[in-house]
């Protein structure tokens, strides 16, 4: 089974630095890197491991996300290192499975990697997330929640339900008033996730307990547009400047400031896997569709305001 790539991907977004990583040396001629795959969450069966692969066999059952300097998991057939596979959980399905491995590794990358967060630090944190209902915030939810955090999500109102599900404290519906108006109503948090960008990150320097190692920490950046639109070197160069800029601003005032990436990694998902089978974290499937609807997938990533994951059936389980 297969999971949707992002949209914007799928147009182009962030093709100079997918291709520089992809190929530094520019040692390939120019447009080979096409047919390009898609594709980044996949969980099926190891049909052959390298010789020095120690922890998996042929046969196990597997997920995991790829990174996106490599080929994607639009395919029958799909090569990953072996530090970026875990077991899949056996309380899922192959489909279940492929729709958890890249939300639940970008928002640990958000909030484990960016923020310091951990199982032992997260009882009596309190954490905002911003764009709760998609398949990052419903991933954040479960995990903050999992590890003893109170968590207060943002979304708008026909998601409300979705998020008790989940086991959201607190439920902001940002269409009934102004988010910032019903944030002042609340205790200040000692971490925000943004998953929306725009003006999201003036809410740092009200919301969250100054001098207190309080963290903001975005996933919408400016690095890949910025690479687009003036190449690599001058938009890291842009990137860098405008990073340093927002981190010394927050730093005066007391606040962290951080932007999070995606990372894959096989160890942390054996803990997320630990959790899956604990009952803690479970998958939130919008849809499921064949191989042949994949451009129908993307139009509904592209439309906005999903409800968790669409899951691309690349191989019938059941053949």
């Amino acid at each position: 089974m297969m999971e949707e790539l992002s949209a914007r991907s799928s147009g182009g977004y962030g093709s100079k630095s997918l291709n520089m990583s992809r190929d530094p040396l520019h040692i390939k001629t120019s447009g080979s890197e096409f047919p390009l795959v898609l594709g980044r969450d996949v969980s099926g069966t190891v049909m052959e491991c390298g010789l020095n692969v120690k922890y998996f066999k042929p046969g196990d059952q597997v997920w995991a996300a790829i990174p996106p300097w490599k080929q994607g998991t639009f395919a029958e057939f799909v090569v990953a290192s072996v530090n970026e596979v875990s077991l899949k959980p056996k309380s899922l399905s192959y489909t279940e499975a492929a729709s958890l491995p890249y939300v639940m590794l970008t928002a640990w990358a958000a909030l484990v990697n960016s923020c310091g967060l951990s199982k032992e630090k997260c009882p009596g944190k309190r954490v905002l997330i911003i764009g709760a209902s998609g398949g990052v915030g419903t991933a954040a939810i479960q995990l903050m929640k999992a590890w003893g955090a109170h968590v207060t999500a943002v979304c708008s109102g026909n998601a409300v339900t979705l998020m008790k599900d989940l086991g959201a404290d607190d439920i902001i519906d940002y269409t009934v008033a102004r988010l910032k108006d019903q944030l002042k109503t609340r205790d200040l948090f000692d971490v925000i996730l943004d998953n929306i960008g725009g003006t999201s990150e003036e809410l740092a320097l009200q919301f969250l307990k100054p001098w207190s190692g309080a963290t903001f920490v975005t996933l919408v950046t400016p690095f890949l547009y910025n690479n687009d639109q003036l190449g690599i070197a001058d938009g890291m160069m842009r990137t860098g400047v405008t990073l340093a800029s927002k981190v010394i601003k927050h730093y005066y005032k007391g606040i962290h400031y951080r932007w999070g990436f995606f990372a894959p990694s096989g160890p942390s998902l054996d803990e997320v896997g630990e959790l899956v089978d604990a009952g803690k974290i479970r998958p939130v499937i919008e849809d499921v569709l064949p191989m042949s609807d994949v451009p129908k997938a993307f139009q509904k990533l592209e439309a906005g305001h999903a409800r968790g994951k669409t899951v691309i059936q690349v191989v019938d389980p059941k053949k």
